[in-house]
């Protein structure tokens, strides 16, 4: 009872063991692989913005087999990363489609678009349904202001 409770506050236990299991594994690699693991998960940590715990500990766990199996083959880092760190982490991210913090956050921007361009056209429809009746009660108001009335 006791750690459903408060798995209901922090999250997942086993998540989190994943996740420590994961960075005992990052800590293991020699060098450099160790170092450049650690900027990649940094830029991932604070660019990929990733809420769903699974996806995220699914990426982790492939990236870091990606890095035992190069430090296990000799692959230098360059091999993998490539001339662009920021072009890999990126697409490497992107290769885990998870809910992201910024999924809300397009879903709410195309909400109020939509809403706006919707208030508009009602708006411009009403506008011109106004129009035209404007025109047939401008001419019966002319013809009022015409018999000295007032408008």
């Amino acid at each position: 009872m006791a750690a459903r409770w408060i798995e209901l506050v922090t999250g997942s236990l086993e998540q989190k063991k994943q996740y420590r299991q994961y960075k005992a594994r990052i800590e293991a690699l020699p060098e450099p692989y160790r170092a450049a693991a650690k900027a990649l998960q940094r830029y991932f940590t604070y660019s990929g913005g990733m809420t769903d715990g699974e996806t995220t500990l699914k990426m982790f766990g492939d990236f870091a087999d990606l890095w035992e199996a190069a430090a296990a083959d000799g692959t230098p880092v360059r091999a993998i990363v490539g001339d662009d760190p920021v072009e890999f982490a990126e697409t490497f991210a992107q290769a885990y489609t998870g809910k992201q913090w910024i999924d809300t956050e397009r879903a709410r921007l195309t909400r109020a678009i939509d809403q706006a361009a919707d208030d508009a056209d009602n708006a411009a429809g009403d506008d011109a349904a106004g129009d035209a009746g404007d025109d047939d009660a401008g001419d019966a108001g002319d013809d009022v202001g015409d018999d000295g009335g007032s408008r």
